[in-house]
C-alpha cells in the first residue's frame, strides 16, 4: 500500500483544546504596595460626588393612603410639592400620573428620589384594561433611556427615569385579592419590580393580618405573579437565605402610614391617633430597609437594568429590525404613546 493510501486511512489527530491557565496568586508583599484595596473607596467617593437616581411608583385603589405612605417611608414630603401642601391640609387626590423629584442627602451622599404618583383605580363600573396607562408610562421610560443609549454622541451620564420599584397597595379586606388586583399585578410584574403592600394594616387584628398575608402569598403563587425579590435572581446561598425570609415572612408588607406628628415619650413621631394610643407610622421599618435603605436599593436598580430594561430593549430592537428606536424599517418616525389616566368616579 502506498504512502498516499495509508494517509487516507489514518485520520489526522485532532488538536487538543486549549486549557485556560489557573490564576496565580501573587504575594503583594514581594512587589510592594499596589493599592487594589482602595478601589472601593474610589467608587464610594465618585458616587458621593455624582449621587444616584431612584424612582419609585405607587399603584393601587383610591383611598388606601399611597401618597401618605411614601411621605412616611422617606420621612419627608416627597409625594407632594411642599410649596402647595402642608401637614395640616388634606392630601389632594391624584388624578393623573405625576412624577415629583426631590434630592435627599444623608451622610454626604445625594440621592435624586422621584415618586411617580398614579391615579387610584377600581372606582368606576368598567375597569377593563385599567393598567394600560401605567404600563405605557413604564415602557415610555425604557424607550427614553434606549434612545439616549443608541445615540452616536451619547451623554456622559444618561438621565435615568426608569421605574426601579412599584409599591402595589392592597386593600385590607382580610378575605382575598380582587380579580382586578390579580390582573393588574400580572401585567405589571412583567415590566417592573413589584412589592405588594397591605395598606392601613392597623384596621386588622394580628391574627387577621397573619392569615391575610398567607392568603395573599398563596394567591400570587397560584396565579404566577412574581414579586420582588424574585427567586431566579438569587445569586448565591446568602442571597437565597435572606430573600427567602423576606418572601416567606414579610411579604406582603403590612404597613401604617401617616403624615401627622404626635408627641411620644418626649419626641415627635409620625403616627395615627386612636383611643388606645398612637400607632407610629414609621414602624414599617422592614419595608423601609428594603426600599429606602442599603439592603436592596442598589439591587432594585440592577434588576431593573439587567432584566426588565434588557427584555424591553431586546424586543424593541427585534421588532424594529435591529434599527435604533424611533426609526421604522422605512425610516418612519414612531411617536411615543402618551399616558392617559383611567377615568375616576365623581
Amino acid at each position: 500500500m502506498t504512502d498516499a493510501a495509508m494517509s487516507e486511512l489514518v485520520p489526522e489527530p485532532r488538536p487538543k483544546p486549549a486549557v485556560p491557565m489557573k490564576p496565580v496568586s501573587i504575594n503583594s508583599n514581594l512587589l510592594g504596595y499596589i493599592g487594589i484595596d482602595t478601589i472601593i473607596e474610589q467608587m464610594r467617593k465618585k458616587t458621593m460626588k455624582t449621587g444616584f437616581d431612584f424612582n419609585i411608583m405607587v399603584v393601587g385603589q383610591s383611598g388606601l393612603g399611597k401618597s401618605t405612605l411614601v411621605n412616611t417611608l422617606f420621612k419627608s414630603q416627597v409625594s407632594r410639592k411642599a410649596s402647595s401642601w402642608n401637614r395640616e391640609e388634606k392630601i389632594p387626590k391624584t388624578v393623573e400620573i405625576k412624577a415629583i423629584g426631590h434630592v435627599i442627602e444623608e451622610g454626604g451622599v445625594k440621592m435624586k428620589l422621584t415618586v411617580i404618583d398614579t391615579p387610584g383605580f377600581g372606582d368606576q363600573i368598567n375597569n377593563e384594561n385599567c393598567w394600560e396607562p401605567i404600563e405605557k408610562y413604564i415602557n415610555e421610560q425604557y424607550e427614553k433611556f434606549l434612545k439616549e443609549e443608541v445615540n452616536i454622541a451619547r451623554k456622559k451620564r444618561i438621565p435615568d427615569t426608569r421605574v426601579h420599584c412599584c409599591l402595589y397597595f392592597i386593600s385590607p379586606t382580610g378575605h382575598s385579592l380582587r380579580p382586578l388586583d390579580l390582573e393588574f399585578m400580572k401585567h405589571l410584574s412583567k415590566v417592573v419590580n413589584i412589592i405588594p403592600v397591605i395598606a392601613k394594616a392597623d384596621t386588622m387584628t394580628l391574627e387577621e393580618k397573619s392569615e391575610f398575608k398567607q392568603r395573599v402569598r398563596k394567591e400570587l403563587e397560584v396565579n404566577g405573579i412574581e414579586f420582588y425579590p424574585q427567586k431566579e435572581f438569587d445569586e448565591d446561598l446568602e442571597d437565597k437565605t435572606e430573600n427567602d425570609k423576606i418572601r416567606q415572612e414579610s411579604m406582603p408588607f403590612a404597613v401604617v402610614g401617616s403624615d401627622k406628628e404626635y408627641q411620644v415619650n418626649g419626641k415627635r413621631v409620625l403616627g395615627r391617633k386612636t383611643p388606645w394610643g398612637i400607632i407610629e407610622g414609621n414602624s414599617l421599618h422592614l419595608l423601609k430597609e428594603l426600599v429606602a435603605d442599603q439592603t436592596h436599593l442598589q439591587d432594585l436598580k440592577e434588576v431593573t437594568h439587567n432584566i426588565h430594561y434588557e427584555t424591553y430593549r431586546a424586543k424593541r430592537l427585534n421588532d424594529n429590525g435591529g434599527l435604533p428606536p424611533g426609526e421604522g424599517l422605512l425610516g418612519t418616525v414612531l411617536p411615543p404613546v402618551p399616558a392617559t389616566p383611567c377615568p375616576t368616579a365623581e
